[in-house]
């Protein structure tokens, strides 16, 4: 595989100079098989194709069971701290750089929930710097779930698939270090809020996050935070807020994913604004941060699924072409700005 790699164009976009057989196209096999994504970083910024740096579906489908198999991660209970304990031991497999926030944040509801922040950190003395983000705490009430509006979101999709793409890039990053620090925050009590009420009744976590970054003077060039990123046929569109605070960085990814042969979900048009936790990001911590997020009004006018905030939202609704997607996607991003450096 000599003769394949992949070349920089200044930082935005990766151009593909790979044998005529093996040239992505516009949409990739839909199988449960891992397309792999294998870069290094030679000393002409050039970055090429190895077997080191694949990005695993199945290995990030296996995380999201993982934590589905602890039931809902609802803030104050039993699941929330055995998932919690899990994912911190699991990020100390990776890096020694695992940094625990803990809090107690008031609900809407009055009730006081024990929340963790979990920070890790790669190549923590490097200057240059890149975040990313998700959350992994889930609903408490199903309540777009007519049957049982009043019982716990299990969250595979919203909370489990940003986590576990995560997991899978700490993998990557502990095996392949790059040339710039990377972050990976994953953030507690995002969806413990008020359906009818103030936006920001959510995101509880990245809130204090923001207000109480845990690393003095800290500083990344941008953050990307994944939300509902593993469900079947997901379209991540240009989210509002993202194109105020971050457009450049939501170029960068879309023309990535779509060098990449993914276009058909990071889809090339802008959607309103949604309250998620890179807002708080944005205006808190000051740190441009854009959102990938699963929701296309054209598609779903009342909300992000008809598993979003139900019953359903459960390991039948994840697909691992759509991990594949954002994971690959991922890996591209972090290895160009490495060459970059």
């Amino acid at each position: 595989m000599a003769n394949q790699q992949l070349k920089i164009i200044v930082g935005i976009t990766l151009v593909a100079y790979i044998s005529a057989c093996n040239t992505p196209t516009s949409k990739p096999k839909q199988n449960n098989q891992d397309t792999v994504v294998n870069l290094i970083v030679d000393t002409n910024h050039q970055v090429h194709l190895s077997q080191s740096l694949s990005f695993s579906a199945d290995s990030a489908f296996a995380m999201i069971e993982k934590q589905l198999s602890f039931g809902p991660r609802v803030p104050n209970s039993k699941a929330h701290l055995a998932c919690g304990d899990f994912l911190i031991e699991r990020l100390k497999q990776f890096t020694p750089d695992v940094i625990v926030q803990p809090a107690t944040v008031m609900a809407y509801t009055g009730e006081s929930l024990k929340i963790r922040n979990i920070m890790a950190r790669f190549n923590k003395e490097k200057t240059n710097r890149i975040v990313f983000f998700a959350h992994w705490d889930t609903r408490p009430f199903a309540d777009r779930d007519p049957a049982h509006p009043k019982k716990p979101v299990l969250g595979a999709d919203d909370g489990a698939s940003g986590v576990a793409i995560l997991l899978e890039l700490a993998r990557i990053l502990a095996l392949n270090p790059p040339e710039i620090g990377v972050d990976l925050v994953l953030f507690d009590g995002e969806d413990y809020g008020d359906a009818g009420g103030k936006p920001e009744t959510y995101c509880l976590g990245s809130q204090y996050w923001a207000k109480n970054i845990p690393v003095p003077g800290y500083y990344a060039k941008y953050g990307i935070l994944l939300d509902m990123v593993g469900a079947r046929n997901a379209r991540f569109c240009k989210e509002g807020w993202s194109m105020k605070f971050a457009p450049t960085i939501v170029d960068k990814v879309w023309t990535t994913a779509h060098t990449l042969g993914f276009g058909h979900y990071f889809i090339m048009k802008k959607i309103d604004p949604i309250t998620d936790d890179h807002y708080f990001v944005n205006t808190l911590a000051k740190i441009p941060t854009i959102d990938i997020i699963n929701h296309d009004p054209d598609i779903h006018p009342a909300g992000f699924g008809s598993h979003w905030h139900t019953l359903n939202d459960n390991i039948d609704i994840i697909d691992k072409n759509t991990l594949l997607a954002v994971g690959q996607t991922l890996v591209h991003i972090i290895y160009s700005e490495s060459a970059n450096m």
